[in-house]
Parts: C-alpha cells; structure tokens; sequence
C-alpha cells in the first residue's frame, strides 16, 4: 500500500438545506431546476400520506432530528422547511427554533414566511388562493395571512387529503380552477398553495394570461431563501416574484 499525498481546495458556496417531507415528490425537483449558485442539501422529515391537523402537527416531533441530518461540519447559509400547512399548523417560531435546534444555520424560511415575504415585496394585498386540501387544513394559513394584512377572499381548493393524488393532480386542473378563481377580477395575483403540487411550468404561462402574479409554495420558498442567504443569485425562479428579486 502506498500513502499517498494529496491537496484541499477551499469550498465556500452559498449553501442552502431543505427539510422536505417523506411524501412530498416535487419540492426537490423544483428546487434543482431553480438551482443557482447555491449547493442545496435535502433532509427528509416523517410525514403522513393523509393531510390533516394531526398529521400535520405531529411533524413537529421530528424536526430537530431532520436538520439534525445535514452535514454537521457546515454552517447552512438558511434552511427551508418544506410545509406551508404543517408551517401554520405547528407555528412559524416554534418550526424555526426546532431547525436551529438540530443544525448551525443563518437563517430559517418556509412557505408561509416566505409567501407573507414576497407579498410585501410585490405590493399584494388581495390574492386568490388555491389548496388541493381539504379546507379545514388551509383555515390556519389563511388567518396567519389575514393577520399579517393579506386577505384571501376567493379560496378553491381540490378537496383532497392523500399526497399521492395531490402530486397528480394535473397543470390543466390547475389552470382551469385558478381561472375561475380569478374571474371577477379585483384581486393582486394568486397563490397555489402545497410543496407537493406540480406547478412551476405554468408560472410563467399563468402570468402570461393573467396578469397577475402566479405564487407557489415552492417559488415563494425558493425566492425568500435566496434573500435570507444574502446571495440573491443563490436559487433563481420564473415569473415576477424573481424578476423583481432584490437584496433588501
């Protein structure tokens, strides 16, 4: 055998983590496509295939542990948690001290601080939202929203509960109920709701035809994730929530 020598390269990336839920297939894909200049880490957290209140919260037991799992040698430039219902369910403080609990991190988002985020940004305070929940599990986000002074006067959901059948619901579906959410005007865009929804092709062609801004969970998570890492270049998005990204 023989010891050989080697030398080391200094790494320093923008680098950005993500606690994704065992049964969300779509939150990674879209945060690879959206892919800048960060290097992402994915930890996985328990979850139920069925969404409701119970499930959602009983996440909040395996937070910790999930973030736990990145590297440890690292510090995370910020790290999402990719729930928007589970966020409002166990509380954006509560979901942002388990995180930090299990791994040295800047800065901690998820969908819910980060669509109140780019509301702001974008001036919105009247949006259209759109769940494919049962409505019951979208009523804590919807008043963390009316609370921050983002009314949500049209609401639609799919009305489903299993992951599995959320993950197919199809773009068509999707564009189809946004446009007849959207159908007696005097809103500021809209909001589709649910790491696990298949959205971010129809972005751009949503905006396209309406107008407005198109949110998703996983586009507003992925922009306010970039700002808090303090490289606005980190992760890049369609539409104009990142058209108009700033570092302020």
């Amino acid at each position: 055998m023989s010891l050989l020598p080697y030398d080391t390269v200094l790494i320093d990336p923008t680098r950005i983590g993500l606690v994704v839920l065992q049964s969300d297939e779509t939150i990674e894909r879209d945060m690879m496509q959206m892919r800048g200049t960060a290097d992402l880490f994915f930890s996985r957290v328990p979850s139920g295939q069925e969404v409701t209140a119970e499930t959602l919260q009983s996440m909040a037991a395996h937070i910790e542990a999930s973030a736990a799992l990145f590297p440890q040698t690292l510090r995370l430039n910020a790290v999402g948690y990719g729930c928007t219902s589970g966020t409002a369910q166990i509380g954006v403080q509560e979901v942002e001290r388990l995180v930090k609990a299990g791994t040295k991190t800047e800065a901690v988002s998820q969908p819910v601080s980060a669509l109140l985020a780019a509301c702001r940004h974008l001036k919105l305070k009247r949006i259209a939202f759109l769940s494919p929940y049962l409505e019951q599990v979208s009523a804590n986000l919807r008043e963390v929203l009316q609370d921050s002074g983002i009314e949500t006067p049209v609401f639609g959901t799919f009305g489903e509960a299993e992951e599995s059948k959320v993950v197919r619901i199809s773009g068509a579906s999707i564009q189809s109920a946004a446009r007849q959410l959207l159908a007696n005007g005097g809103l500021d865009g809209i909001f589709l709701s649910c790491t696990n929804l298949r959205t971010m092709d129809l972005i751009a062609p949503m905006e396209a035809e309406f107008g407005l801004p198109v949110l998703s969970s996983n586009l507003v998570l992925a922009w306010h994730l970039a700002q808090l890492s303090g490289d606005p270049q980190a992760l890049q998005g369609p539409g104009q929530l990142f058209a108009s990204q700033t570092t302020s």
